[in-house]
């Protein structure tokens, strides 16, 4: 049987109750709606993982700073619906935010270290509100299994930091990043870019796949992979570039020579979108992701 929004919180427990009672594994996705098709790979790892699905739709005011998007970012619940129940998806938990957030509500979640780096930097309080909902979401879901995608990489650490410390018994998998044709990595905040900025943010994957090849023909130099990145992204004329750093990819130090796993992150404004990707860099016997 599904299931969509009509759940509240207390049924959504219950419902979760009866199925581990049943024996059945529950997985587990959360998401803000405005669903694509890197929202969709995660599901069908989910359901590889588990015997039941769950995916939270919730655009989570604590994660949103006053001068962010949080009133514009997109909606299409009828059509992220209908594409769930043709993944299979059990249960779309549609929370409202009065619920997730009484009146009196003063209780967060913060993941100290993971959460001051990248766009925890540029983002205060970002990963405070990300920890705090993630947390109530896995209460309220009662997973055995949730799947974060590696374009944000930095959240899934910093959930992942949070399961271990709280000594939750959730395994996180991780889904990799999903692009379009041309490489973009996808994002539901790629509908805000023009025709213009659509073309122009194509650079991002073109910069972090020549860093991925400078790395692999033998470059550990971080301040020599980083200044060609910036050069082939300042040719299209950003708006702004937020960051670029190369960055252990356990702690998300800086690093300044590479020798081991590290991550290059991008985060870049085409006018008012700003962007996010990312590319593993390591040692191929070692390599756990690409661009």
């Amino acid at each position: 049987m599904f299931f969509t929004k009509y759940f509240s919180i207390a049924e959504m427990k219950a419902w979760s109750l009866d199925q581990r009672q049943k024996g059945k594994t529950i997985g587990f996705v959360p998401t803000m709606g405005a669903l694509h098709e890197g929202h969709l790979s995660l599901v069908r790892i989910a359901r590889q993982h588990s015997d039941t699905v769950v995916v939270s739709i919730f655009v989570n005011p604590l994660q949103f700073a006053p001068h962010e998007d949080l009133d514009r970012y997109p909606k299409t619940l009828e059509k992220d619906v209908e594409l769930l129940k043709k993944e299979g998806v059990a249960v779309v938990f549609i929370p409202k935010a009065s619920e997730m957030y009484s009146p009196h509500f003063q209780t967060v979640v913060e993941v100290t270290e993971l959460s001051k780096h990248l766009c925890g930097n540029s983002r205060p309080g970002h990963f405070r509100g990300v920890a705090t909902v993630v947390l109530k979401l896995f209460q309220i879901v009662n997973p055995h299994i949730a799947i974060f995608g590696d374009k944000d990489f930095q959240q899934r650490l910093v959930i992942a930091r949070l399961v271990k410390d709280l000594g939750l018994e959730i395994k996180i998998l991780a889904g990799p990043i999903v692009r379009e044709a041309d490489g973009l990595a996808m994002s539901s905040r790629n509908q805000y870019l023009s025709l213009d900025e659509r073309k122009r943010a194509c650079v991002l994957y073109e910069a972090l796949t020549k860093a991925l090849t400078m790395f692999q023909s033998g470059e550990r130099n971080s301040a020599r992979i980083i200044m060609k990145v910036s050069e082939m992204i300042d040719k299209v004329s950003p708006t702004h570039v937020d960051y670029m750093k190369i960055c252990d990819a356990e702690t998300l130090e800086e690093v300044w020579s590479i020798q081991k796993k590290a991550i290059l992150a991008v985060a870049v404004y085409f006018n008012k979108t700003r962007l996010i990707d990312n590319v593993i860099l390591s040692h191929p016997e070692r390599s756990e992701g690409s661009v």
